[in-house]
């Protein structure tokens, strides 16, 4: 299976990138998204990967990411040291300034704070720099370290400070290397925009070409290149990725290009129906919708552990898919909407595993079909750029993410008809109530649970012995990091009244109130 990410690495990436060493960073993938909006491809790459794939790759700049460790201790992780005598621009943020200053000066010039920083600092420009050009002298930064640098190593410059960091930021212009104690990613840090520019323009030279329609022209004659006279078959399952993936595929093959939408009965109130209408009526390509809910409620049976279910659906669709692919007269490629969170979450060389996207860990080793996958490399919102610049309608780009698994990851334990049918109702009432007072727009993503927990009610004076059902909506820009929406009390308790009313067997609802992290957006 070779897929679209193993061509050849130079057709696939743009002449122009940054490259983002991640050591453990919280804020990575904000880093990569802050490089992008500036109109240049950034991609997030393991810390310790070795000088030569770096110069392979030819990248404007490098950036070191922060991450837990401390670099004095011998465990911490390192970048190839060699990385320092490529030539390429270098900027280190947090713990990547701090490892700039080990590897110049030494693990002494690294040292455990005396006072830790979190949070809004003021920070006071020491000297005058390409990478604060047209800066405020003082300026208010987003810390988040308890070591520090104690003294800029020889021929770096230190650029700021702060009373408990004598280095918050250095620099070397003769080689282009420069380090940041703070965040410049975070929204908390006003000017650090302003900073990535600098660096980015004026000491990476970068020309900033990189757009979403310069992706999809690109998609487009790769797709095109990959599959040649081939004919695809498309998992569509009415949410914007696959929308955006298979539209993409259209214009690169044609008719060669058969949809499918599979009804796995995982799905939400009136889905199937809905994704038939608007992709037939819409989007005018080769659809064919299968009939597999009973096939899936028997595979996932007794099932309860979440990455069972995960990869129980996954390797499903894919034999549903292998299956359409032979009635159809054979087809080679299989194109998913796969994105990069997919991809971050589901494991990578320089991340651990957090939930197995049925589309990136859930898929069999023996697949008959190659993948194609033109939006692996993409953040949600630019995927919903991606449509809009495709003519996508807002009734497909705006709906709110829906897990290719659907309800059996919403339902905690066994998946059964009744507590499917249970949890669509409740999730039903949530989104009509949250679009009737004009939320719905506002909420990157809201979705009913139901827990594998019952409690007792009253209802009608009788004792009830029901379950609980919990509502989630969140705000975020990209899906990597989250935060809890604050849905009006009105709101809430017209969808708690209407739930206890209309949805047999539950007795409780609960909000929840967790940010992405310490928590994920999906439960399970």
């Amino acid at each position: 299976m070779r897929g679209l990410m193993s061509l050849p690495v130079e057709q696939l990436k743009p002449e122009e990138q940054i490259l983002i060493l991640d050591f453990g960073a919280q804020y990575a993938q904000l880093i990569a998204r802050r490089v992008r909006d500036n109109n240049v491809y950034s991609e997030i790459i393991p810390g310790d990967i070795k000088a030569d794939e770096i110069v392979r790759m030819k990248p404007q700049g490098l950036i070191l990411t922060g991450g837990p460790g401390s670099v004095y201790e011998a465990d911490s992780p390192r970048p190839d040291p060699a990385i320092f005598s490529l030539g390429i621009p270098i900027l280190g943020i947090c713990y990547g300034h701090q490892l700039i200053a080990a590897h110049f000066g030494g693990p002494d010039f690294v040292e455990a704070g005396e006072q830790h920083e979190y949070g809004r600092t003021t920070i006071r420009r020491q000297a005058d720099d390409p990478l604060f050009a047209d800066l405020a002298t003082e300026l208010t930064v987003w810390m988040s370290h308890g070591d520090r640098v104690c003294c800029a190593p020889g021929g770096f410059l230190v650029l700021a400070s702060t009373p408990h960091t004598p280095v918050a930021a250095m620099g070397h212009p003769q080689q282009a290397i420069y380090g940041v104690q703070f965040h410049p990613e975070v929204n908390h840090t006003p000017q650090g925009m302003n900073l990535l520019r600098n660096w980015l323009f004026g000491i990476c030279e970068c020309r900033g070409e990189w757009s979403i329609e310069s992706f999809a022209k690109r998609s487009v004659a790769l797709i095109r290149e990959q599959i040649g006279e081939g004919r695809a078959i498309c998992g569509l399952s009415g949410g914007v990725d696959s929308a955006v993936a298979a539209l993409l595929v259209h214009q690169a093959i044609g008719d060669r290009l058969t949809c499918v939408f599979v009804d796995h009965g995982l799905l939400r109130a009136n889905e199937a129906r809905q994704v038939t209408e608007v992709f037939d009526r819409d989007l005018g390509m080769n659809l064919v919708a299968v009939d597999a809910r009973e096939r899936f409620l028997n595979v996932l049976a007794n099932v309860t552990d979440p990455e069972k279910k995960r990869k129980l659906v996954g390797h499903e669709f894919i034999r549903v898919f292998e299956e359409e692919a032979q009635r159809l007269g054979g087809l080679d490629y299989l194109v998913q909407g796969t994105i990069y969170p997919d991809v971050v979450e589901s494991g990578t060389q320089g991340s651990a595993v957090i939930k197995s996207h049925h589309n990136v860990g859930g898929l069999p080793d023996d697949m008959a079909m190659e993948l194609v996958e033109p939006l692996r490399e993409l953040f949600k919102d630019e995927v919903r750029q991606v449509g809009r610049a495709l003519g996508l309608s807002d009734d497909i780009l705006m709906r709110h993410p829906f897990p290719g698994p659907g309800l059996a990851v919403r339902i905690m334990g066994e998946v059964t008809e009744e507590k499917l049918e249970m949890l669509r109702a409740a999730d039903a009432i949530f989104e009509e109530e949250l679009r009737a007072a004009n939320l719905y727009g506002r909420i990157w993503q809201s979705f009913a649970v139901l827990l594998d927990v019952r409690t007792v009610g009253v209802m009608g004076d009788r004792r009830t012995y029901g379950r609980t059902v919990a509502l989630r909506a969140v705000s975020s820009e990209d899906a990597m990091t989250a935060d809890w929406f604050r849905v009006p009390d009105d709101v809430l308790d017209q969808v708690g009244r209407r739930i206890m009313n209309e949805v047999s067997g539950i007795n409780r609802t609960v909000y929840d109130i967790t940010s992405k992290p310490p928590g994920t957006i999906e439960w399970q």
